[in-house]
């Protein structure tokens, strides 16, 4: 396999993995502007003939670099990257617990959306 790029398909809501020329995982999220500006992760997925090979983790370091770079904060749902910022603390600021619930919120509001 060659080298992984990642990219980011904003009007998808996610971001993706990807090796010659095939996704093999991705970071499935929606944007946030209230009460501050975020970008909320709700599922993480690697395909299983790639899993093992550090592209979790590679894409949860990602988002909050896209996200530090929009000036934004994370709001992590889904569990895998929540854990990943739990190790790197220095790459992934916390969220608060306003914004965790304005996530929690939003997304029980839009049921059909992931």
């Amino acid at each position: 396999m060659g080298d992984i790029e990642i990219r980011d398909d904003r009007a998808a809501g996610r971001l993706e993995a990807v090796a010659d020329g095939e996704v093999v995982g991705r970071i499935e999220y929606f944007p946030l502007d209230g009460p501050e500006r975020a970008l909320v992760p709700v599922h993480t997925v690697v395909e299983p003939a790639h899993e093992g090979k550090g592209i979790a983790g590679s894409l949860a370091r990602e988002l909050y670099a896209v996200a530090a770079r929009e000036g934004s904060a994370v709001a992590p749902l889904c569990p895998y990257v929540a854990k990943w910022a739990e190790r790197h603390p220095d790459q992934a600021p916390a969220a608060g617990p306003e914004l965790i619930r304005a996530a929690k919120e939003w997304l029980a509001a839009h049921p059909g959306r992931f």
